[in-house]
């Protein structure tokens, strides 16, 4: 998943988000984000975590293919408001809970930033487990390739997380260990992911979200996202539709295509299979 490229800036990216009051998230989550960083990564290296209970198999495989509506990483749009073609594959050793895979998809933000390619592909590996029947962690890292991008400052970035979870709620933070999205001199920026995704039915969940994305020395760009919407597996294919919205600037996040607000609130619709 990617970022979008704001329209003015010569140092071409975008950034993506969801919520409202940014100085609240930054000024009382700094600790909170690092505090769920280094909890998750802590997990990892502790004992006594509890067995799932489902048998697996010991090495498992699926993949994924979906169309969506627009696609929005963080609230802000990918493809200009437009349709995306997405895709992705998944190993997991389900024993000791390691994980690696790739998704792709359509992107137009590169190219419109006065770049190249129309491609985002992403490289993650990581582990996740159990440290109670409710708690749950996941620590991994996660690079955005895009190639040929050509921007003056890469679009391509690498981020560490670290997420944990109880029952269906989740807290998670991504940390950025390259410059973030072709943002320069923005190494070490993070994103605060707090969520719940709630089964209300049978096959039935309601997802919720709320974000903040802190843009390191581009105050400008830094802006929080949220998400309400619900999610439907058929058997056949699993529908989702969500609203999306964000705070960020008009101007920071206008396409350079076609002066559109790129983080306006929108429905996304999205089909999906797993196989």
């Amino acid at each position: 998943m990617c970022l979008i490229l704001p329209a003015t800036a010569n140092t071409a990216a975008g950034i993506i988000s969801i919520n409202q009051n940014d100085k609240v998230v930054i000024q009382k989550g700094s600790k909170m984000k690092k505090l769920i960083l280094a909890m998750a990564v802590s997990t990892v290296f502790a004992g006594g975590f509890a067995q799932a209970e489902e048998t697996k198999p010991d090495h498992e495989v699926s993949f994924n293919a979906a169309l969506a509506s627009d696609y929005r990483y963080r609230g802000i749009s990918q493809t200009r408001l437009q349709a995306a073609l997405q895709g992705g594959a998944d190993y997991t050793h389900n024993p000791s809970g390691f994980y690696a895979g790739t998704w792709m998809s359509t992107i137009k933000w590169t190219k419109d930033a006065g770049g190249g390619g129309d491609v985002e592909i992403d490289l993650y590996a990581g582990k996740r487990g159990e440290m109670t029947k409710d708690l749950g962690y996941d620590v991994g890292v996660l690079s955005y390739v895009y190639p040929s991008n050509g921007l003056p400052v890469s679009a391509n970035t690498t981020e560490i997380y670290g997420q944990l979870s109880y029952g269906p709620a989740y807290a998670k933070y991504s940390h950025s260990v390259t410059n973030l999205f072709g943002f320069a001199d923005s190494k070490n920026s993070g994103y605060l992911d707090l969520g719940a995704n709630v089964e209300i039915s049978t096959g039935l969940t309601l997802n919720l979200h709320a974000g903040h994305q802190q843009v390191k020395n581009n105050g400008a760009y830094s802006y929080t996202d949220w998400k309400v919407g619900l999610t439907k597996d058929f058997g056949i294919v699993t529908g989702a539709a969500a609203i999306i919205g964000t705070n960020a600037g008009e101007v920071a996040y206008a396409s350079p295509a076609n002066g559109k607000f790129l983080g306006k609130t929108a429905l996304v619709v999205t089909v999906s299979k797993t196989f």
